[in-house]
């Protein structure tokens, strides 16, 4: 099984197998498990209590203990790396995209991704590895 380096890019990469392709089922759901403690609104919640700047503990145990096996990781073909991306909400609800919080600082899981063929928000997301642009035209990859 593959073992992720950089906990962000696999949040990119969870992003497409769970919640974009629905290969990774059922999804992880931040509210509905925040419901079944009685807390009616996540973000409320987190700002409330001043965790609206840090990765939930319950959500970042999930994703890093989440499996994602090799026939799985060969159906990723893109990747986006835009601030919005669902998987961010179920990590921190109250996120605001203005700081570092999920920023990607390595490409060394790209090995990965053999069938990856693109990538967006390059330049837009988070996306702030070294070299990024040299590295996605090394592999062949698309990148915008």
């Amino acid at each position: 099984m593959a073992a992720f380096k950089d906990f962000n890019f696999k949040l990119a990469v969870i992003e497409v197998l769970m919640y974009r392709r629905e290969l990774l089922a059922p999804a992880f759901d931040l509210d509905a498990r925040m419901r079944e403690r009685g807390i009616g609104i996540p973000a409320a919640y987190v700002l409330e209590n001043d965790l609206d700047d840090e990765v939930l503990d319950e959500s970042r145990a999930f994703f890093e203990d989440l499996v994602i096996g090799d026939e799985h990781l060969a159906e990723v073909e893109t990747l986006c790396f835009d601030a919005g991306l669902e998987v961010y909400r179920h990590c921190a609800p109250a996120w605001d995209g203005e700081d570092d919080l999920f920023d990607i600082r390595s490409l060394d899981d790209l090995a990965l991704l053999p069938n990856l063929r693109r990538v967006t928000a390059v330049d837009a997301g988070v996306l702030v590895a070294p070299g990024k642009w040299e590295t996605f035209a090394a592999r062949g990859v698309e990148a915008s």
